[in-house]
Order: C-alpha cells, then sequence, then structure tokens
C-alpha cells in the first residue's frame, strides 16, 4: 500500500491523500486550497495523479477546504462514487452549488479588468454545471455502517464531532494474504460542544492519518468564550455599534445561533441587554446550510435532540433575520440601527462579509469577532495579525474597529484534545502520519506525543509519497467484519435501539397530540413504519440471543 499526500502536507486546507494498493486508487478528501502565497494557482494546478484513475472519493466533511475540488476532479475525468455520511452529502450540495457561484463571480470581476487591460479570458475554477455533475457521484452511508467499496476495501464512517455529518474513517485494506487497518482522523472535534456529538475514540490502527490544526495550542474553555461574545455584542451596541462576526457557513454559524437562542428566548443575565439587538445571518449558504441541519436531527446529540422534541427549535428566536437576496444584505448597511452581523466566509476571503467588513472595519464603534481557524494569508489572519490597514476590493479601509478572537468556539480540538483522542488507540500504531496543520504545530505536537507516550510521530511537510511494504509491521487485526461486530456487545445494541425506538415514539406522541402539527398524516405513517421496523429488529436480536 502506498500513500501520496497530495494537500494539507505543508499548512492546514486542501486536504486530499491517495491511497494506492496494487488493484485500487482511492482518495481521501479532495479540498480547495484557501490563503497562502496564491490559492488559485495552487487550486488550479493539476493533481499528482490521473483524475480519471481514482477508483472512489471517501469524503470526511463538507467543509470547503476538504471537498471544494471535488468539481475540478470530475471535471478532470473522475468517475467513482463520492463515498461520505448522508448528512455531509446534504451539505456538500449546498457548499459546491456555493463555491461555484463564487467561481463564476469572481471569474466574471477579473475578466472586466481583462477586457480593459487587453489580457485574455478566465476562466472559472468551476462552474454550477460542474457542481451539480459532482453531486450526481455522492453515495452517501450512515455513520457505524460495515461498507464494501471493492475486492479489497472496507471502511466505516465515525462520527468526529466536527461539524454536522462528519467522519472520522476506519479503512481495512487487504493485499495478499495480509489486512491492514488506516484510520483518517478528518478533523477532529471538541468535546461537549452544542448540536453534535464528541468525537469518536478509535481504538485500533496500523496507521494512522491525524490532523494537527490546533496541535500546540490550547482553547479558553467554551463557556467562557460565549460570556465573552455576550459582553462584546452587548458593550457594541450601548455605544452604537455593529458586532460582526466572519463564520464558517457550515458550522460555526449553527452553534452561534444555539448560543443566542439561549440568550434571546431565554432568561440570562444577558437576556435584556441583547433583547433589541437583532442578528442578521447574512449568507445564502448558511441559510441553506441552518436548513439542512434542521433536516437531520438524526445526527444532534441528546441535548440538541431534548430542544427539539420540547418544542423549541434551537436554530430559531425572535430577532433573527436570515438574508437571502442582494438587496436584503446592502440594506444591513444601510441601517445604522447597532447589530449582530454574521456572514460568510469565515476567513473573509469570499463572500458577502468582504462588504460588512469594508463598511464596519474604519468605525471605532464596531467590533469584528474571529471564531474559527484563520489560515496563513487570509484576510481574517491579517487583521488578528494587527494590520492597520487592509484592501478590500481594490480600496484600502483603515481598521479603527475593535477585533476579537475566540478560540473557544472553535470546531477543532486543541492540544489536548488531540492527544486525548490519539491517546484511545489501545497500542502504538506502526505509523502516524500528522498533516492538516501549520509547520509549528504539527513538530510541536509530535514533540509533545513523543514525551507523554513515547510514540513518534511523522511530519508530513510536503506534497509526498509513503510507500508501506513488506518489511513494515503490521498489527495483529481481526478482520474488518469481526471488529466492526466487536465494537459494541449485544446489550449495548440492544439499548441502542431501544433508545432510537424511544425517540421515534417521543415525536410520534407530540405530533399526534400537538394542536399545530407541521406533520402530514403520510409523515405519521411513515414514523410509525419506522417503530415497527426497529420493534422487529428488537424481536430478531432477541431471538438470535435466545438460540
Amino acid at each position: 500500500m502506498k500513500i501520496t499526500f497530495c494537500g494539507a502536507a505543508s499548512g492546514v486546507t486542501g486536504s486530499c491523500h491517495l491511497i494506492e494498493t496494487d488493484k485500487y486508487k482511492v482518495l481521501l478528501d479532495c479540498g480547495q486550497f484557501q490563503g497562502g502565497n496564491d490559492p488559485d494557482k495552487m487550486n488550479r494546478a493539476p493533481f499528482p495523479f490521473n483524475p480519471a484513475e481514482i477508483d472512489c472519493v471517501i469524503l470526511s466533511h463538507a467543509h470547503v477546504d476538504h471537498c471544494g475540488r471535488l468539481p475540478l476532479l470530475v471535471k478532470r475525468g473522475f468517475k467513482g462514487l463520492i463515498y461520505c455520511t448522508d448528512a455531509t452529502a446534504d451539505l456538500v450540495d449546498v457548499m459546491l452549488k456555493d463555491c461555484a457561484h463564487i467561481h463564476e463571480q469572481d471569474a466574471e470581476r477579473d475578466n472586466r479588468k481583462n477586457a480593459r487591460a487587453g489580457r485574455p479570458v478566465t476562466e472559472p475554477l468551476y462552474d454550477t454545471n460542474d457542481a451539480l455533475d459532482t453531486i450526481k457521484h455522492l453515495e452517501p452511508v450512515i455513520y457505524d455502517t460495515l461498507v464494501i467499496l471493492n475486492e479489497q476495501m472496507k471502511v466505516v464512517f465515525n462520527d468526529a464531532g466536527h461539524i454536522l455529518g462528519s467522519a472520522i474513517i476506519e479503512l481495512w485494506v487487504t493485499e495478499g494474504e495480509s489486512t491492514s487497518k488506516l484510520v483518517f482522523s478528518g478533523d477532529i472535534g471538541t468535546k461537549d460542544r452544542p448540536i453534535i456529538n464528541d468525537p469518536t475514540i478509535i481504538k485500533k490502527a496500523d496507521y494512522v492519518i491525524m490532523e494537527a490544526t490546533y496541535g500546540n495550542r490550547l482553547h479558553e474553555p467554551a463557556s467562557e468564550s460565549v460570556d465573552r461574545l455576550l459582553n462584546i455584542i452587548a458593550e457594541t451596541a450601548e455605544r452604537g455599534g455593529n458586532t460582526v462576526i466572519p463564520s464558517f457557513a457550515v458550522g460555526r454559524t449553527q452553534e452561534l445561533l444555539y448560543q443566542l437562542n439561549k440568550v434571546y428566548d431565554g432568561h440570562t443575565p444577558f437576556t435584556e441587554r441583547l433583547r433589541n439587538v437583532p442578528v442578521y445571518v447574512d449568507s445564502p449558504m448558511s441559510v441553506t446550510a441552518t436548513e439542512v441541519f434542521r433536516a437531520n436531527a438524526q445526527a444532534y446529540n441528546e441535548e440538541m435532540k431534548d430542544y427539539i422534541l420540547s418544542g423549541d427549535h434551537p436554530l430559531d428566536f425572535k430577532g433573527l433575520v436570515f438574508s437571502k437576496t442582494s438587496d436584503e444584505s446592502k440594506q444591513i448597511n444601510v441601517d445604522t440601527t447597532p447589530k449582530v452581523i454574521i456572514s460568510a466566509s469565515g476567513m473573509c476571503d469570499a463572500g458577502r462579509i468582504r462588504h460588512h467588513l469594508k463598511h464596519n472595519l474604519w468605525n471605532a464603534k464596531n467590533s469584528i469577532v474571529f471564531v474559527g481557524y484563520q489560515a496563513e494569508g487570509t484576510l481574517g489572519r491579517l487583521l488578528l495579525d494587527g494590520a492597520t490597514e487592509v484592501k478590500i476590493m481594490g480600496e484600502p479601509i483603515v481598521v479603527n474597529a475593535q477585533i476579537h478572537n475566540l478560540e473557544g468556539f472553535s470546531g477543532h480540538a486543541d492540544r489536548d484534545g488531540l492527544f486525548e483522542w490519539l491517546s484511545g488507540f489501545q497500542q502504538k500504531p506502526q505509523k502516524i502520519f500528522l498533516v492538516h496543520g501549520e509547520e509549528e504545530s504539527k513538530v510541536e505536537f509530535a514533540e509533545f506525543v513523543k514525551s507523554r507516550l513515547g510514540w513518534d510521530c511523522t511530519v508530513i511537510h510536503n506534497v509526498c509519497e509513503v510507500e508501506l511494504g513488506e518489511n513494515t509491521t503490521i498489527t495483529s487485526l481481526s478482520t474488518a467484519e469481526e471488529e466492526f461486530a466487536d465494537k459494541d456487545s449485544v446489550q449495548e445494541i440492544r439499548s441502542r435501539l431501544k433508545n432510537a425506538l424511544e425517540d421515534v415514539s417521543d415525536v410520534i406522541e407530540n405530533a399526534e397530540t400537538a394542536t399545530d402539527t407541521k406533520l402530514t398524516s403520510e409523515e405519521i405513517v411513515q414514523l410509525k413504519n419506522r417503530i415497527a421496523a426497529l420493534e422487529k429488529e428488537i424481536i430478531n436480536l432477541g431471538a438470535t440471543v435466545s438460540k
């Protein structure tokens, strides 16, 4: 087996890793590069493989730095399936259409300049038709299900706790008489987050490809970041200013809404101070992604499910306004009422956020709050590094607004979270490859792991190949089926089935007793059918165990 690290090798973005056997070639992710010296050049560069020879793609999650080059892969000849979780498939549909629209807009703007300068026409990286073609290749699967990719490979998607649908990949590869297991972390989330579950701990692996985004940093507790955010919004509004939050449309925006819902619909010390401060979500993709979140309750944690069953959807509250059209977006900056503006993109390198920064950065009354990672070379990183003037859409803008960075909102595990996940392996993997991190972060995390566990980690510096040959010792793992079956005891499986049955029963009871239900009779019938199917599973399981 050979691994070629094709992206997220020398930085955080562009996640892409090629797994090759003597018969098959499989990609882990195919992400877009962001930031850096020339991301457009990096994105347009040829892949270090022939896309037509790739048999399938295994996609960890829907963030653009993991899925954003998939349409280019298809455009250049890829014909296979793209395996991902069901929630990821829904979000990728939104993400790729939005990315295509941005590429088309960028090309249109550049070509107006090219025409005036007599330069040749610039084609978009890919267009909407390319995105639509790519969506046809999606093959949604369910968490914790063993999927046969081909005669040599089997895969399981485990919850990564990063965003809705995000996955840690277990990949079993059989060559000849030996089977080895590779685990790809994707992006590892933090524990005890709103909406989604904690990252899954994996017990066995021969090889691990692991992200190290925050491998040398610790986050402040999430509760402290929430309190700081509420204080910033309140103090900014009280001095007559706007709070502008560049936010990733998928994941971070929904978490912000969840936290603000507790204040706007609750009885907290901040409720009265913020009740009259409207919250605008100004990003068509954020709006659509929020709808996808609402439609994928199966991936929520128990707290989120309890909210919904109580009749209060935590992604909606009085004072929340979703802006879809460009005219609605422009009106936000015309209105002088203090407000909160949540807009994409999270690194400020595209989208409507650049317009809001243009209108708000110069005013000392305003606050700019970062709630996610800012890659090197992005506008967001420049602002965090203390730039006193930036150029936005060709216009120099002085920076007078207060700049805040709340890392407690990060969807990435910090150093201790990464270490806790890695420590979950019951024995040392043969190889641990660190990717998806800036050089310092990867090196320092490798040193931290060595000092605590005595395990060596291989820091990936650039695009490179690693041959895992016959001389590589392979741990004695059971077959994919045996290991997958051994994940849960029969009692744990029974408990999961009963819990699922109870969740569906609660939905039915609420739907049938509510005076104002949105469920149609057909939907109620479908839910009752699900209950019957679950009951059958429990009965069959009981019969099997009693034999």
